[in-house]
């Protein structure tokens, strides 16, 4: 008998969401936190002791090198790339299922993302390869045959793969369109048309064609200005909320050390770590993905500790410093023990109840940069895979792709679709964590060498 085909496809829906959580649960959380502290650990915790020499790195200059970027520009690329709804709706869960205990294991979640990002960002420098046209790359593909070898080029095919899947922004250009209607139309019990969302996914995608198809030293360019800019605002936007409840900073604090620890924070807190980390680990930092890599490889630094050093800066600024801003915010003026409301929506609460009237709109504007960023180094990343796979004359029509599928994710829902990316996206890290464990004693040397 013939199933019909309404329940075929729901059948197919939920084998898919149920897969998707299987792997973007506790699987990808133990490669990526397991594999990372034991990078941390066998680094001899690389990031407290050269944390000045990072910083000195990111101020001096690349003496030169080949390559298509600067050290400075790779990371802020990165970073443009890990700032996104994660920082904002991620931390809302997180505190949400852990209370403020939660955000003190994001901070160790951030430590160790910092030792993995060393690893990943000498690594990219030690083993690049050449395209079809002959130019100097980067990333976990190059880093897998010419660090293991070419035997072991099935498996940085299986990575670009998964890449090219991965890195797609259909979410980011879905939940850009939703919290569009959200802010402008709910509010006035309206709902986007068809057409409306047609129209701003349009619009989305031509802001984002006007930078991606400049190639990666626009999107470095683009990445330089707007990552700075952006952390800046946000940052004097907690501040107004910090300075306004001034005398509830320190209870805040003594919370997130006093619940660290109780058992609500000590399970509750990991999940949060865990769905941040792993369901949305670029929303964090990427570390242990390897698209990042790709970023550092294109640098042209020579030297492959320094450009670790600088990448390791990484984990420090998003899941360091934007989630603890946002988390200073939410505890301040929040109600987050709720259930059932969105991680947007409790932050987009917090911030409307400290500036009345205004705050969830200057809000969403970050939120808006934050969507266009990860977009613009996202496409990057995709266009990597493809030039990996097909050739480096070849990957420019992924471009377009990508372009495409910005406007189809805006105006269909994305339940399965959604499903499918996050788990190809989990799935990068598993040949990224393999080979960075592999190569890890190569990258040590160099470390002792240059120490």
């Amino acid at each position: 008998m013939l199933i019909p085909r309404r329940t075929m496809w729901q059948t197919i829906d939920h084998t898919i969401t149920q897969a998707s959580d299987f792997i973007c649960g506790y699987p990808l959380f133990t490669v990526l936190i397991g594999g990372g502290l034991f990078l941390l650990i066998y680094s001899g915790f690389v990031p407290f002791r050269y944390l000045h020499r990072a910083i000195s790195a990111l101020r001096g200059s690349d003496d030169g090198g080949e390559g298509q970027i600067s050290s400075f520009e790779a990371l802020m690329g990165a970073i443009a790339a890990t700032i996104g709804m994660g920082n904002i709706a991620g931390v809302a869960i997180a505190l949400s299922m852990g209370g403020a205990g939660a955000i003190f294991w994001l901070w160790v979640s951030a430590v160790v993302g910092m030792g993995t990002k060393f690893f990943e960002g000498t690594l990219a420098l030690m083993y690049r390869g050449r395209d079809s046209r002959g130019e100097l790359q980067g990333g976990p593909m190059y880093m897998i045959t010419e660090g293991l070898g070419r035997k072991w080029r099935p498996l940085a095919i299986f990575f670009s793969v998964m890449g090219l899947i991965g890195t797609l922004c259909l979410y980011q250009s879905n939940q850009l369109v939703e919290s569009i209607d959200t802010v402008f139309f709910a509010s006035s019990g309206l709902s986007m048309t068809l057409f409306e969302r047609l129209i701003a996914g349009v619009a989305i995608t031509a802001v984002v064609a006007v930078v991606i198809l400049g190639g990666i030293r626009r999107i470095a360019r683009i990445a330089t200005r707007l990552v700075p800019a952006m952390i800046t605002a946000y940052f004097l936007l907690v501040l107004y909320i910090v300075a306004t409840h001034l005398p509830e900073v320190p209870a805040v604090f003594g919370a997130i050390f006093r619940e660290a620890f109780s058992l609500k924070a000590g399970i509750g807190g990991m999940l949060g770590v865990a769905l941040i980390g792993a369901r949305r680990a670029a929303s964090v930092n990427e570390a242990g993905i390897g698209t990042a890599s790709m970023m550092h490889g294109a640098s042209k630094n020579s030297e492959p500790v320094r450009e670790g050093f600088v990448a390791m800066l990484g984990p420090l600024l998003d899941s360091g410093i934007v989630c603890t801003l946002t988390a200073i915010a939410i505890l301040l003026t929040g109600d987050y023990d709720v259930e059932g409301v969105k991680g947007l929506q409790i932050a987009l609460n917090a911030f409307d109840s400290a500036m009345p009237g205004i705050g969830g709109y200057l809000l969403f504007a970050i939120v808006v940069v934050f969507a266009f960023s990860t977009m613009f180094s996202y496409s990057y990343y995709g266009t990597k895979c493809a030039s990996y796979l097909f050739g480096a004359d070849r990957a420019r029509y992924y471009n377009w792709f990508f372009l495409a599928m910005l406007i189809v994710a805006a105006v269909i829902p994305l339940h399965t679709v959604v499903g499918i990316i996050d788990m190809a996206y989990a799935l990068m890290a598993i040949p990224t964590m393999f080979t960075l464990i592999r190569l890890a004693p190569r990258a040590k040397r160099a470390l002792r060498s240059m120490s």
